[in-house]
């Protein structure tokens, strides 16, 4: 047995040693995220910090429409022909300017139709910005960092951004002043701070070169894969602003803490999901049989399970542990055990159709699992906002998701994948 473990080690052992630098990465970023997360719910009241959560869902969901989507591209580029990332950056840099308008727009009327009554305009741009432009470029760098294997860079990169936010939060939390006003300009500023690191000190130095012809041959997957970044971000942080609209803040900063808590069991998964992602594009037959397709799908599901088991746990013997606000929730972690294992496998689905180039039918499925999700969990809040009630039921609908897009992925993958780009 020793044995065969070595011999498994010896034939992977770039891939490991790959994971555990980026693991490493999500540990020091999970712990500073926690930090973080403690500071900011307990600085905050409860409806405050449901807000600002909600707001800034919106913000990452909106950040997608950055550069339509060249993001991709450029990935791809930095996974197969790195040669070619300066070429790609620049492309990605006149994209995001040309995006611009449109994001003000939508920002706009989000804004009028969502927030106009409980922020100011002031402190919905410094959130947008600190979202769109900020964390979404710090995001690009270690999206190429990745691509070119570079993944204890990409790590440091992260963990750096957050502990910049985590600083930022911890200050907040000592000032006299807790206004969700003051603390969305020192989130601005904790963003702005960690996209000059990732430009000045990470971004790989490329001589910059202008080549449309070649930007012009990737435009249907970069609108494919924008459309599809944004339904995947509708159908992961849309909820926030359906409980918004529907239980009003208070309730959503319940909700939004719960979420909080099952997001963080993910960090993990999305390490595993990046290096799968690059198998896939360079070997697409990597993930062609049952066995293993099934495999991969129960350790994800195991690991973000043992992830809100142990947090479930810890919160049952220390009720406060995570502050007087998040206490409120703590006995409502044990009623969603599963759905940090839905939320993760929907993710995973995500990624293969991403990585097989299926970017169109990956857009769709997400459509039809972002209407679902927010039909179900609308027609749940209409019949009680007491969360002790709705909050089990949140396992159902996030099994129903999954259920949902099992089915959609894995039909889409019948015929062989095909190498992208």
């Amino acid at each position: 047995m020793p044995n065969r473990v070595k011999v498994l080690y010896l034939r992977h052992r770039a891939l490991i040693h790959a994971y555990l630098s980026m693991t490493g990465g999500s540990a020091g970023r999970l712990v500073l995220s926690l930090v973080y997360f403690i500071a900011v719910a307990n600085t905050l009241t409860i409806a405050d910090f449901g807000l600002f959560a909600t707001a800034s869902a919106a913000g990452i969901m909106i950040s997608r429409f950055l550069a339509f989507g060249f993001m991709s591209p450029l990935y791809r580029v930095a996974t197969v022909k790195p040669l070619l990332v300066g070429t790609y950056t620049m492309g990605f840099l006149v994209g995001a300017g040309l995006s611009l308008p449109l994001i003000v727009v939508i920002c706009a009327a989000t804004f009028i139709a969502l927030f106009s009554r409980d922020m100011t305009v002031s402190t919905f741009s410094a959130l947008m910005l600190a979202e769109i432009v900020c964390w979404r470029g710090l995001e690009t760098a270690v999206i190429v960092l990745n691509g070119l294997g570079r993944f204890g860079r990409g790590a440091l990169l992260v963990v750096i951004g957050t502990a910049i936010r985590t600083a930022a939060a911890l200050f907040f939390a000592l000032l006299s002043l807790k206004s969700l006003e003051a603390w969305s300009h020192l989130y601005l500023i904790a963003n702005a701070l960690g996209l000059i690191v990732a430009i000045a000190w990470f971004y790989p130095r490329v001589r910059l070169r202008w080549q449309p012809r070649l930007y012009f041959r990737r435009w249907a997957d970069s609108i494919s894969v924008a459309g599809a970044e944004v339904l995947f971000y509708i159908q992961s942080e849309f909820d926030k602003i359906a409980v918004l609209a529907i239980g009003g803040p208070a309730v959503s900063g319940l909700y939004a803490i719960l979420m909080r808590l099952a997001d963080l069991t993910a960090l993990p998964v999305r390490s595993f999901n990046t290096l799968l992602v690059q198998r896939i594009m360079r070997t697409p037959e990597a993930i062609a049989r049952w066995r293993v397709r099934l495999s991969i799908e129960l350790l994800v599901a195991l690991a973000s399970l043992a992830g809100m088991v142990a947090m479930a746990t810890y919160l049952w013997l220390f009720p406060g542990g995570l502050g007087h606000n998040v206490s409120a929730a703590a006995p409502i972690v044990a009623m969603i055990l599963l759905v940090p294992s839905f939320r993760n496998l929907i993710e995973y689905h995500s990624e293969l159709l991403y990585a097989t180039g299926r970017t169109v039918r990956r857009m769709l499925n997400l459509l039809i699992a972002g209407v679902v999700k927010v039909a179900l969990l609308v027609t749940l809040l209409r019949t009680t906002t007491d969360v002790a009630e709705w909050a089990p039921s949140l396992n159902a609908i996030f099994l129903v998701l999954y259920v949902l897009s099992f089915a959609l992925t894995y039909t889409a993958l019948r015929k062989p994948a095909t190498r992208v780009i």
